[in-house]
């Protein structure tokens, strides 16, 4: 059987894919096999996250589930959460591409990446209260995290599907393509942000991190040290002497 999970290299960019007929599940396989690609992101400066197949993924394989107790599910949990702060502390820029229907932990992972790119067909659902439970991956905070409290609990309880246009008007989705252009442009866009500053990208990354952990003063309190270190990167003093010699615009970054 081949491996559900590949990482894809193109230079800098990186492309994370799950492909495991027929519907995607989440299985035991997946999980194993997104935790190991995850660790070999090294050299990346930018990652997609996507799916083959009709569906971006149908939710869990409920055997994952079958005969836990509560020790069992606490150690699950753990190992969940542990996987979607993996995602969210790669030093480089992540968007998961979402061309059908997304949820559960798909989604979840999802809202670990900094952009969500989705199809006009998508659909999206935190639909774990149908076999009784509530998400285990972070998925309801970080609803929370873009759309507020009160749609977070909306989306979670009613465990209904909505579509990309809904959670692009939440702030869940960043953008909203034709379903025949997702692909190509949001690798347009992940291989533009692969060019570029990866250190001041990942310091990006550090601010907003800051903000929803200490909100604003104390990501004030935070941003002149992580800014202090782009002054001795290659990057910017390279883009300097760019700027001073040729005028904005012209630098190449190296992501050093």
């Amino acid at each position: 059987m081949a491996d559900p999970v590949r990482l894809e290299r193109d230079g800098a960019l990186g492309q994370l894919v799950l492909e495991a007929p027929q519907l995607n599940l989440f299985s035991e396989e997946v999980f194993s096999g997104l935790e190991r690609a995850v660790e070999q992101t090294d050299g990346l400066r930018a990652l997609v996250f996507r799916a083959e197949g009709r569906y971006f993924t149908g939710g869990v394989d409920v055997n994952v589930f079958d005969g836990l107790g509560s020790a069992g599910s606490e150690e699950l949990t753990e190992r969940l959460l542990g996987l979607t702060h993996a995602f969210e502390e790669l030093p480089f820029p992540t968007i998961a591409s979402i061309h059908s229907l997304c949820v559960t932990a798909g989604l979840e992972l999802a809202l670990a990446c900094d952009m969500i790119w989705a199809a006009e067909s998508a659909r999206f659902g935190l639909v774990e209260a149908v076999i009784g439970l509530t998400p285990l991956m972070g998925g309801t905070q970080r609803v929370a995290e873009r759309a507020g409290a009160g749609r977070a609990r909306e989306f979670v309880m009613s465990g209904d599907l909505y579509d990309a246009a809904t959670l692009e008007r939440w702030g869940v989705v960043n953008r909203v393509l034709p379903d025949a252009e997702l692909h190509e442009r949001t690798l347009d866009f992940a291989r533009r942000l692969a060019e570029g500053p990866t250190l001041a990208h990942a310091a990006t990354k550090s601010i907003v991190r800051a903000y929803l952990e200490d909100g604003v003063r104390g990501a004030d309190a935070r941003t002149g040290a992580i800014g202090a270190r782009l002054f001795e990167t290659e990057d910017l003093k390279g883009a300097v002497d760019s700027f001073l010699a040729d005028g904005p615009g012209k630098a190449r970054f190296a992501g050093r």
